[in-house]
């Protein structure tokens, strides 16, 4: 096989259907909706296909904006930049951390069933390659965009109390140490997870799995903001919050249809799914809202959308347009209940990142293997069950036990914690100087006293 061509087969991501039924050449072939490739042909660019992957990288990183506004919505006025800073920093620091390390660690050519080879340390080698049909470079930038809003996710559950240079420092050794061999386990032809057929179209496993887990860890260590839970940290611009809602539900569809790598029935596919599960998601949140006696809230509808957009991102490609339905209902549940129970788990997860991005993603990837069947896809309904819950399970420990790891490290080198007057006041300006509103200082959006001593 010519070297190019081999490059495709090791950092593509294949339909694991194909993959399990056929030589992993033809997977290829199929997988990219392209003519089957003989195996002495070379693969030729597409146009068309690499259009579709660079307007779907734009769209993915247009999503960490959106978060960022999301986020930045739900917090308190004086620590909204901060907030936002979090996952704006990400972009920066992720960019440069997956050019220079990050994407050969997950797809590297020639690495093992763990980890990839270093052969392609500052994407060195990848110049004029192509993965299936488009440039090896838009693969590899497409592949960053995932990386970025993966540790942005996890800025959720610490906002507000976190020091800004502990969480760039926690942030790089994340990306490095826990998403990126993760993502070789599933997605590379050379990963375990990869190998024993784990469905995972767009990241349900690699990113929202690992980051709701790895934010869940993160609450436990930093602890919680001061009067939690006897004060009600309320979102300061709701408005805010629906935008970044909207730009990830209009990002999320690269996110997810871009993941075919080739502008095809395959893509159509997740894109209609991912339309069809967060509009579900949203139904059901506010169904959940007015039958606990109170009324449909915005935050409620944009919390329930982004929701149905975590549980699909697994089966997108996988399961029928009437299935997301159940996976959007069914991710929205779990999400919604583990929500009512945050305050058992003993941890201040501020922006709820483990429930509803963690929960909705280990319910997707369960729900994938349940579903996959409606359109022919993966092993017989309970081993397929098996593998995901294997892969669910791979993913929860490795990246539950590396971020503590990870942070306890960091603790070593800096404080995690900015100090308790910084905390009441809000982060912006000791951590930026700046503010995000010119009256910030009034106190708008600070925590109302609800009861207790």
């Amino acid at each position: 096989m010519k070297a190019n061509l081999q490059r495709s087969v090791n950092t593509v991501k294949l339909t694991p259907h194909f993959k399990t039924a056929l030589p992993q050449i033809v997977a290829l072939s199929m997988t990219l909706g392209g003519a089957a490739l003989a195996q002495d042909t070379k693969p030729t660019l597409d146009s068309g296909d690499t259009a579709w992957m660079l307007a779907s990288a734009a769209l993915v990183l247009l999503m960490t904006p959106g978060l960022a506004l999301f986020y930045g919505g739900l917090t308190r006025a004086q620590s909204v930049l901060n907030t936002m800073m979090m996952s704006m920093v990400s972009i920066g620091l992720v960019g440069v951390l997956w050019m220079l390390a990050g994407y050969s660690i997950a797809f590297g050519e020639g690495g093992n069933a763990f980890v990839g080879s270093l052969a392609n340390f500052g994407l060195n080698g990848l110049a004029d390659q192509l993965t299936g049909t488009i440039p090896t470079y838009v693969f590899a930038a497409f592949q960053a965009m995932f990386a970025i809003i993966a540790l942005a996710l996890i800025s959720g559950a610490v906002v507000e109390r976190m020091r800004f240079g502990a969480f760039v420092l926690f942030g790089a050794l994340w990306t490095l140490l826990i998403y990126s061999p993760l993502a070789h386990w599933v997605w590379s032809a050379d990963g375990w997870l990869f190998k024993d057929g784990a469905l995972d179209f767009a990241g349900g496993t690699v990113i929202h799995i690992s980051a709701g887990i790895s934010a869940l860890v993160a609450a436990f260590v930093l602890g919680p903001r001061i009067g939690y839970p006897r004060n009600a940290h309320v979102p300061h611009n709701v408005p805010l919050v629906l935008l970044g809602a909207g730009l990830l539900w209009f990002g999320w569809m690269g996110f997810n249809a871009g993941s075919a790598l080739s502008a095809g029935q395959t893509a159509g596919l997740a894109f209609i799914t991912t339309l069809i599960a967060p509009a579900a998601a949203m139904l059901t949140w506010l169904g959940f809202e007015s039958a606990r006696g109170g009324k449909p809230t915005a935050v409620g509808a944009a919390t329930g959308l982004v929701v149905g957009l975590v549980a699909i991102t697994p089966a997108c490609a996988f399961v029928s347009p009437w299935a997301a339905v159940v996976v959007g209902v069914v991710g929205a549940a779990a999400s919604y209940g583990a929500v009512q129970l945050k305050h058992r788990m003993g941890a201040d997860d501020s922006l709820d990142v483990f429930a509803c991005h963690g929960v909705a993603g280990i319910a997707g990837a369960l729900l994938t293997g349940l579903l996959a069947w409606t359109t022919g896809q993966g092993k017989p309904v309970g081993e397929q069950f098996l593998v995901q819950l294997m892969s669910v399970m791979a993913a929860l420990v490795w990246a539950g036990v590396g971020s503590f790891i990870l942070l306890k490290l960091v603790s070593v080198i800096t404080p995690l914690r900015v100090s308790a007057s910084q905390e009441v006041s809000g982060i912006d300006i000791s951590a930026h100087s700046e503010q995000g509103y010119a009256d910030s200082e009034t106190g708008l959006g600070a925590p109302v006293f609800v009861g207790g001593d």
